[in-house]
């Protein structure tokens, strides 16, 4: 039983932290578009 739930709880801890790198990948990619988008106004 005690396997089980130490099994658990790093089953949890794992998936808990890939959410958090793919959310923080994520807001990477939408500010670098924005710079995109930014540098684009700028020049026309």
């Amino acid at each position: 039983m005690t396997r089980l739930i130490a099994l658990l709880l790093i089953a949890g801890t794992a998936a808990l932290a890939g959410c958090n790198t793919v959310s923080g990948a994520g807001q990477d990619i939408s500010k670098g578009g924005q710079a995109i988008s930014n540098s684009a106004e700028e020049h026309k």
